[in-house]
This record gives structure tokens, C-alpha cells and sequence, in this order.
């Protein structure tokens, strides 16, 4: 149950890297690392200015955690309801036969004889 807690509360993030189509590198938890092909124009004076597509591009997938696990009993249905408080009631009803201070009772504790646990003691001196 506890597992179910923590990956319900728990956020993160997986991280995508992309050279054309091909998938490169994933992350989860920190930036994929890139391919090293990614394009960086520097035009030498504003007068010719050169534009190519970038053929790499990173994508990102978040998932969002539960903030609150307090689940309020205004959520439940009436049949909801109905449906525990029965299923409770028939499951507890399989343990009222059993008696277990009534299940010795004929049977007799037997004698002691010796005290077994002193004559298996070993004393450091």
C-alpha cells in the first residue's frame, strides 16, 4: 500500500531528445543529453542572415502527482456505503465461531517435572 501512496504523490518529469526522428537520448529526473548536432547561426554582420531548421528538438513529458490525499466521505454514494458497512458485517461473522478460551478446556496442562530452561542456562563466569 505504501508503494501505491508514493508513486501516486510523486511528480516527475521525463525528458526527450530527438535528431530528426530518431530518439536519442531519454532522462528522467534531469535534461537528456543532446546529440551535438544542433545548429547555431552566427551571422558575421546583420546585413546576410542565414536561417536553416534545426533538426534536433527535445520534448518533455510531465506527470503530476496527488497534493492531497484526503479523500472526504461526502464522495461516497449511499450504495457505496451500504456495500461496506454489508461486506464488513459478513466478513467478521466468519471469525465469531471461533472461542479460544474454550478450545482447551478438556485438555490439561501437563505436570512440571523439572524446570527445563534452568538446566539448559549456561553462565559466563
Amino acid at each position: 500500500m505504501a508503494i501505491v501512496v508514493l508513486f501516486s504523490t510523486m511528480s516527475f518529469t521525463i525528458d526527450m531528445h530527438y535528431c530528426g526522428d530518431t530518439l536519442v537520448d531519454k532522462a528522467v529526473f534531469k535534461k537528456a543529453k543532446s546529440c551535438g548536432m544542433e545548429m547555431q547561426i552566427t551571422t558575421p554582420t546583420s546585413e546576410c542572415s542565414i536561417s536553416k531548421k534545426n533538426c534536433c528538438t527535445d520534448e518533455q513529458l510531465s506527470f503530476q502527482g496527488q497534493n492531497e490525499l484526503q479523500v472526504s466521505l461526502d464522495a461516497y454514494s449511499f450504495d457505496q456505503h451500504v456495500f461496506v458497512i454489508s461486506f464488513d458485517t459478513a466478513y467478521i461473522q466468519f471469525f465469531d465461531g471461533i472461542d479460544q478460551d474454550t478450545a482447551f478446556l478438556e485438555y490439561p496442562p501437563p505436570l512440571i517435572v523439572k524446570q527445563i530452561f534452568k538446566l539448559d542456562e549456561a553462565y559466563l563466569i
